[in-house]
């Protein structure tokens, strides 16, 4: 245990977006240096501004990660505030969030996105680490089935990752332009030497799969001695997943990575019903089923950072998080 009391487990969490934040806020209350990898395929607001008129990887989701490190003192708090505020208004900063700016502008200065990440995450006071999935922005494209309406049969492409998450048609398959990215080295290592590393919540399909498509991360997570957690949305995704169960979800991992093996699948008893078909999708990954309730509320489609953390500790088998907040800096 570390003096702060919690776990030195080496957790490394996959994703981007709302998913990877909770996923982060319920970890820093059960390990003490938690690692997040985040995509960098976001093309939209103001993470898809900077990345056009700079040429900067996407901040967007890289920002919201670190704001989840921050503790829940006055310091966490006021910070992840910022890092977070959104300016309103019609001038040219209408739209721009703050954090985005911050971290663009250190890279500006820096010109090295893991040290001015680093740097960010020492002002803030976050407990953890924030690493990019790949050192140059990516573009998601994805094929799509049923995208003309006259051909519903017919497969098309869609591109960019607003798109490919809002896509009216269904998923076949998800790629990436370039189709080998150059990886974040510290993020492979990251990966290669963790004791756990965790796929969701997220976006299925622009989120949480990307980094089984850059291929030295895919084979540190399938290679490498980590056990894998798969945690599961607690509802289907508008777009990309719609009409998806969990053990669909599961079969989207297994079509793109069959040679993964996971440990746990983690998942809201109120989002499965009848477990067993479930169960069956598990174990044919290896994985042993964890139904735990996770959510902030029932029928509400936010996961509760205290619940998931309890979630985390009786998976990871850590001691089990005070049931007061984490503190920050």
């Amino acid at each position: 245990m570390s003096d702060a009391g919690l776990a030195d487990l080496r957790v490394v969490a996959l994703g981007g977006g709302h998913g990877l934040h909770a996923s982060l806020a319920a970890l820093r209350r059960v390990v003490a240096l938690p690692t997040a990898v985040v995509t960098v395929a976001d093309d939209g607001g103001s993470s898809g501004r900077l990345r056009t008129e700079l040429g900067v990887l996407p901040p967007g989701d890289l920002r919201m990660a670190l704001a989840a490190l921050c503790g829940d003192d006055d310091w966490g708090r006021t910070w992840s505030r910022l890092l977070q505020h959104r300016f309103g208004g019609d001038g040219e900063l209408a739209g721009h969030v703050v954090g985005n700016l911050l971290i663009a502008g250190l890279w500006d200065v820096l010109d090295d996105q893991v040290e001015a990440l680093d740097w960010v995450a020492r002002l803030l006071g976050a407990r953890g680490r924030v690493l990019p999935m790949a050192s140059t922005p990516v573009t998601m494209t994805a094929q799509v089935r049923g995208l003309d309406p006259a051909d519903p049969a017919r497969v098309g492409e869609v591109r960019g990752q607003v798109a490919v998450a809002t896509t009216e048609g269904r998923i076949v398959s998800v790629a990436l332009d370039p189709e080998q990215p150059a990886p974040c080295p510290q993020a492979v290592t990251a990966v290669g030497e963790a004791d756990w590393v965790v796929l969701g919540p997220g976006s299925w399909y622009t989120s949480v799969l990307p980094h089984l498509l850059v291929p030295p991360l895919r084979e540190a997570v399938v290679r490498g001695p980590a056990r894998v957690l798969v945690v599961l949305n607690l509802e289907d995704q508008p777009g990309e997943t719609a009409g998806y169960g969990p053990e669909d979800h599961l079969a989207a991992l297994v079509a793109l990575a069959p040679e993964l093996r996971v440990d746990t699948v983690l998942a809201d008893p109120a989002a499965v019903g009848d477990p067993a078909p479930l169960e069956r999708a598990a174990a044919a990954l290896g994985a042993r089923l964890v139904l735990a309730e996770v959510a902030e509320a029932p029928g509400v489609a936010r996961h509760d950072p205290q619940r998931l953390a309890a979630a985390y500790s009786r998976v990871l088998g850590t001691p089990a998080p005070s049931a007061g907040p984490a503190a920050g800096r």
